[in-house]
């Protein structure tokens, strides 16, 4: 018997500030189940080794996991990640070697969105139009929130793999004049306008807010995305709504764009820190015109599923779909 089967995983889902960490017991032939979430703050440990002996310590019961995937918010290389936002390095073959590990995996934290999709009940998600998707077809995660994140998931002859993206950094698209105007204005101040920096992520959408206040000749407030969000959708400052409302549109056109690229009709989720927060004005907004809005291509868009995740702890589905799917 392959003892990488059975046996305890870490699961982690590691951050710049907080990172968490579970223990999912897995089982020949059978998913196991995952225990309760452990919430460390990575201030508080000078590496990541240090953070996941002292959890081992407390919650593992003496019995030491055959495996461990952890998912970083940050690019990944040969199983290794430099985080940004802290001082940790996470490198799976070190930690592999130092704390006995059988094997370590180390995932962008959005390739593990993309794993969890699968398994994401109706409870999880909002469904935001279309019709059923397509059964094997590649599945498809959007994120707009500290930056813009995209991963998709292609099934082929039983096997998966979680393609890692930076779409972020793409070129923002413009669908009509008053767009192009806002985007001309973020161009001057930024030189290239990407996805991310110029509408898609949290400093984006404070980008757009200034650049439309520009563009409309308007003197508003300095507002965070938090705030602009919070005027937006109680209808305090009209530029913070049309700020929301570009954001939602600029997101569906995005998306379509992403959709057709890889051809990913099995549907489409909406991720991220951001959306989660405004679902009905999302609903309402301009977002599921404009993902279907290809010309020629509409009816293969109109097809695709569009759903906003809600589960908050969606990257444990996707750490335990992977384990799950790649015993060593």
């Amino acid at each position: 018997m392959n003892i990488g089967k059975t046996g305890q995983i870490l699961l982690a889902d590691i951050g710049g500030t907080n990172a968490r960490f579970a223990l999912s017991r897995s089982e020949l032939g059978q998913g196991g189940q995952t225990g309760p979430i452990d919430y460390v703050k990575v201030a508080d440990f000078p590496t990541v080794r240090e953070a996941i002996a002292d959890v081992l310590a407390r919650r593992a019961g003496g019995e030491q996991p055959r495996r461990a995937v952890l998912a970083v918010a940050g690019p990944v290389t040969n199983n290794r990640c430099v985080m940004t936002n802290s001082p940790w390095v996470i490198d799976g073959n070190e930690l592999q070697e130092a704390l006995g590990f059988d094997s370590v995996h180390v995932l962008n934290d959005f390739e593990v969105v993309a794993w969890s999709l699968p398994a994401l009940q109706p409870v999880d998600l909002i469904p935001l139009g279309g019709g059923d998707g397509l059964s094997g077809e590649p599945l498809l995660v959007v994120g707009p929130g500290t930056g813009f994140g995209v991963s998709c998931l292609v099934q082929r002859h039983g096997a998966r793999l979680a393609v890692v993206t930076e779409a972020g950094h793409a070129t923002l698209p413009a669908e009509d004049e008053r767009e192009e105007r806002a985007i001309a204005c973020l161009r001057r101040r930024l030189g290239h306008v990407s996805i991310e920096r110029g509408a898609l992520s949290g400093s984006g959408l404070q980008n757009l807010y200034e650049a439309l206040a520009e563009v409309d000749g308007a003197q508003v407030p300095h507002r965070d995305a938090a705030g602009i969000t919070k005027a937006a959708l109680e209808g305090s400052c009209p530029v913070s709504r049309a700020t929301l409302e570009m954001f939602c549109a600029i997101l569906g056109s995005v998306a379509g764009n992403l959709a057709v690229t890889f051809g990913a009709r099995g549907g489409v989720y909406v991720a991220g820190g951001i959306v989660p927060r405004f679902p009905e004005f999302l609903m309402a907004s301009a977002f599921r015109a404009r993902f279907e809005a290809k010309g020629r291509f509409q009816d293969y868009l109109r097809n695709i599923p569009t759903r906003l995740v809600i589960k908050p702890d969606a990257s444990f589905v996707g750490l335990k779909m992977f384990a799950d799917h790649n015993v060593d």
